[in-house]
């Protein structure tokens, strides 16, 4: 669906992130889905410090991945009703593949935790453009379980945090374009003044 790849400036302009939820099958095979993270890993790098890794929840997996979701969203909200649980839960079914990207900074006396949180973003940019060049629809997004401490515990190493849930399938619904910022507002010339003394 997006693997033209005559035509680089059409699939950067149509470009478009779909719903998890609204994934259906095929997903990227193992040698796919090894492929897809490779060319994510091609990102702006500064100090190649790679301040990021990826964890794969196979379909196999999926039933553990719902069960820390339920016991860290249940410690969470105690009061919560069955429907908030299964709603919290759902984070684990869609889609056919699921692929979490962990920030993993490094300690640097030179590239600031700021650079490195940038590289992760890259990558994460540069994951999801792997999988639609493949193919394939894809979708980043983080909500609840992100900044959960008992998901954050279960995935990362003290000093990392989970960047974003990536699932990835075949659209089963419409891609719809988003609004999108305006250009001029969003850009300007330097220098702002044409007088030399506000420089």
């Amino acid at each position: 669906m997006f693997n033209n790849l005559s035509s680089p400036a059409a699939y950067l302009s149509s470009r478009r992130s779909a719903r998890p939820r609204d994934m259906v099958s095929p997903g990227p095979d193992d040698a796919q889905l090894e492929e897809i993270l490779r060319l994510a890993m091609r990102t702006p790098d500064h100090g190649k410090l790679a301040p990021w890794r990826f964890v794969k929840v196979s379909q196999d997996a999926r039933w553990a991945f719902a069960t820390l979701l339920e016991r860290a969203f249940v410690a969470a909200n105690p009061d919560a009703r069955p429907v908030q649980i299964e709603a919290a839960v759902a984070l684990a079914d869609m889609a056919p593949s699921l692929v979490i990207m962990i920030h993993s900074p490094q300690q640097s006396a030179k590239i600031p935790q700021w650079e490195q949180q940038l590289s992760s973003g890259a990558a994460g940019m540069n994951l999801l453009h792997a999988a639609h060049v493949h193919g394939f629809v894809g979708g980043w997004i983080t909500g609840w379980a992100a900044f959960d401490e008992t998901v954050q515990a279960a995935l990362c190493q003290p000093q990392e945090r989970v960047t974003g849930f990536f699932y990835f399938g075949s659209p089963g619904a419409e891609l719809k374009e988003r609004p999108r910022p305006d250009f001029a507002a969003k850009l300007s010339e330097f220098p702002a003044s044409t007088d030399p003394a506000a420089i």
